[in-house]
């Protein structure tokens, strides 16, 4: 298996991994912009470009997964939950759905909290063992913090809906499984997100303040109680990354 993290504009942390051995891999929250270096990236790999997942629809950057999945010839793939939301065909993902990329498997977890629509990947190399080794979450848990849940406007319905996800999906995973978050430090997609771009889940069932509360409603107030400020053209990125 092979594995790089791009970290692009806005904070952003971008992924591309798979199976060297029978040539296929898996481009994650690409930015638009960096569609060459995935090609790059695989060319040098020697591998083929099988799946583009977006984890949401991006509020804060411009994706390039559709133009990318477009270059390559591969699906461009979303939640199921964004079918009547975008203007344009993808491949809509389910639940527990798993996506073979040669010995990789990728299990497709629904997360809702900070949008409707996000997802984490949680990835296996076959080759390796029969445990997943790490985690792509997206916006939903960064290293020292968790997604911000205000983007739909509706801040405490979604940070209670984030508190489930977290709970169900990511916390019952054993404590060595390796995550690697949709920003760090810099991004304004959560309050007090580290530098360090991953991290595992028992370091942040112990160290990240949110992860400690398993109170509901205590996790609710602690998480709308320090939003920060809205992305900068936030309406009109959401528009674009929508849009026919």
């Amino acid at each position: 298996m092979f594995f790089r993290q791009l970290v692009t504009q806005e904070a952003t942390l971008s992924y591309f991994f798979g199976c060297g051995t029978l040539g296929h891999a898996v481009a994650v929250d690409v930015v638009a912009g960096d569609e060459a270096w995935f090609i790059e990236e695989a060319k040098k790999a020697n591998v083929r470009i099988s799946h583009v997942i977006d984890t949401h629809i991006h509020a804060d950057h411009y994706s390039g997964g559709r133009k990318l999945a477009q270059l390559v010839d591969a699906p461009y793939c979303l939640h199921e939950h964004d079918i009547s939301r975008v203007k344009f065909p993808f491949h809509a993902l389910r639940d527990h759905e798993l996506i073979d990329v040669g010995n990789v498997t990728v299990h497709v977890l629904h997360t809702p909290g900070h949008t409707m629509d996000s997802i984490c990947l949680l990835v296996t190399d076959k080759r390796r063992a029969d445990q997943p080794w790490f985690v792509i979450t997206g916006d939903t848990l960064f290293v020292g913090s968790i997604g911000r849940p205000d983007l739909a406007g509706q801040e405490e319905t979604m940070a209670g809906l984030l508190f489930d996800s977290l709970s169900a999906k990511l916390l019952s995973l054993p404590d060595e499984t390796e995550i690697f978050p949709g920003h760090q430090a810099g991004s304004v997609c959560g309050a007090g997100i580290s530098g360090k771009p991953s991290s595992t889940i028992g370091f942040e069932k112990r160290f990240n303040q949110g992860l400690r509360i398993r109170d509901r409603a205590e996790f609710v107030r602690y998480l709308t109680s320090d939003i920060p400020p809205r992305p900068a053209e936030m309406d009109k990125m959401v528009s674009a990354n929508i849009a026919a």
